[in-house]
C-alpha cells in the first residue's frame, strides 16, 4: 500500500458504503442479501481453507498425498481478456468439502456463530494479506478512517443501516445479556470486520518492526519473532491499545445504548500506546519512518527510473540543441 492508497481509502470506501445503502434503499432487500450471501458463502469457503489449512496440515500422515492442482481458465472476450490460473494443493480440495458444507449450512440457518466463524476466518486472511508498506501509510490510514467512521455513524443513518441490513459475515456478532425487551430492538451487539481488520494490519507491521529491531543489549537474537520482552515491545503497546480502545467502544456503547463507531476509540487508543512507548525510548521518528523492505525496494526502483527518464529527457533535449 501507497501513501495514495491509504490516502484515497476513506474516499472509495465510502463510495461502497453508500452505493450499499441506495441499493438496499432501491432495490428489493432479499435480492440484494441474496446476491451478496452469496458471494460471501463462496470467497468464504476458500477463507477457511485458508484459515484451517496451517493448522491441521501438520497432523497430515505422511503418506497423504501432496500435489499442487492448477486450472486455467481461459480468456473471454471483453469480460476476461487476459484469463487466470487457480492453484491449490490436494489437502486444500479435500478441506473445501467440509468448509463448503459449512458455509451452505451458515446460508440456510444464518446462525451467528457460523457468522462469526467465517468473520474471523475474512478478519485473519485481511490481516495476513494486506500490508501497509510503511509505519506512516498505517498512521495516515488510521487517521482518515477515524473521520470516516465518525461522520458516517453519527452524521448520517448511512451506516448503522447498512449494517443491520446487510445479511452477510461482515461483522461479528454477540448475543446481548441481558436479551432486550423492547420491540424492534436488535438481539446482537455488532463489530465490523474494518474494526478488527483495519487496526490488525497496523498492529501486524508494528510486529514487523519489531522483528528487525530484535536486538538486546546490542547482541541480534535468533530470526523470528522470540519470546525476548525487547523484541515484541512495540507490538505489545499496540495490542494494549487496541484492547483498550475496543473495551472503551462496548462500554460507551452499553452506556449510551447507541451505536458507536469503534474506531473512534480504538484509533487514538492504538497510536497514544504505541508511540508514546516509542518516544519514551527515543525510538519515534524512527518507527514513524520505518518501511518494509519490499517497499523501500520499489521506492529506489522508481527513483532509479526516474531519474533514468530524467536522463533520456536531458539528452534529447542536448541532441536538440546541437542539431
Amino acid at each position: 500500500m501507497t501513501k495514495k492508497d491509504a490516502m484515497k481509502f476513506p474516499l472509495m470506501g465510502s463510495i461502497m458504503l453508500f452505493s450499499l445503502f441506495l441499493a438496499f434503499k432501491f432495490l428489493p432487500k432479499d435480492l440484494v442479501n441474496l446476491v451478496l450471501s452469496a458471494y460471501f458463502v463462496l470467497i468464504g469457503t476458500a477463507a477457511l481453507v485458508a484459515t484451517v489449512d496451517p493448522l491441521v496440515a501438520p497432523f497430515l500422515p505422511a503418506a497423504f498425498p501432496h500435489k499442487d492442482i492448477t486450472i486455467k481458465i481461459p480468456a473471454i472476450p471483453r469480460l476476461l481478456p487476459e484469463g487466470f490460473e487457480i492453484s491449490f494443493s490436494t489437502f486444500e480440495a479435500v478441506l473445501a468439502i467440509p468448509a463448503a458444507g459449512f458455509c451452505y449450512w451458515y446460508w440456510t440457518t444464518k446462525h451467528w456463530l457460523g457468522n462469526n466463524a467465517l468473520g474471523i476466518a475474512f478478519s485473519l486472511q485481511g490481516v495476513e494479506h494486506l500490508s501497509l508498506g510503511a509505519v506512516q501509510n498505517g498512521v495516515i490510514l488510521l487517521s482518515g478512517l477515524f473521520f470516516y467512521d465518525v461522520f458516517w455513524v453519527f452524521c448520517t443513518p448511512v451506516m448503522v443501516s447498512v449494517a443491520k441490513s446487510f445479511d452477510a459475515p461482515i461483522k461479528l456478532l454477540f448475543p446481548r445479556v441481558p436479551m432486550p425487551t423492547t420491540a424492534g430492538a436488535s438481539a446482537f451487539s455488532m463489530l465490523g470486520l474494518g474494526d478488527i481488520v483495519i487496526p490488525g494490519i497496523f498492529v501486524a507491521i508494528i510486529l514487523r518492526y519489531d522483528a528487525e529491531h530484535n536486538n538486546f543489549h546490542g547482541k541480534q537474537t535468533p530470526s523470528g519473532i522470540g519470546t525476548n520482552k525487547r523484541t515484541t515491545r512495540y507490538f505489545k503497546s499496540a495490542f494494549i491499545g487496541y484492547v483498550a480502545g475496543l473495551a472503551t467502544t462496548i462500554a460507551v456503547m452499553n452506556i449510551f445504548q447507541a451505536a458507536q463507531p469503534a474506531l473512534l476509540y480504538i484509533v487514538p487508543a492504538v497510536l497514544i500506546t504505541t508511540f508514546g512507548h516509542a518516544k519514551i525510548a527515543g525510538e519515534a521518528e524512527k518507527l514513524f519512518h520505518w518501511k518494509e523492505a519490499e517497499e523501500e525496494e520499489e521506492e529506489s526502483a522508481a527513483t532509479a527510473a526516474g531519474k533514468v527518464k530524467e536522463a533520456a529527457s536531458a539528452a534529447v533535449g542536448e541532441n536538440k540543441k546541437d542539431s
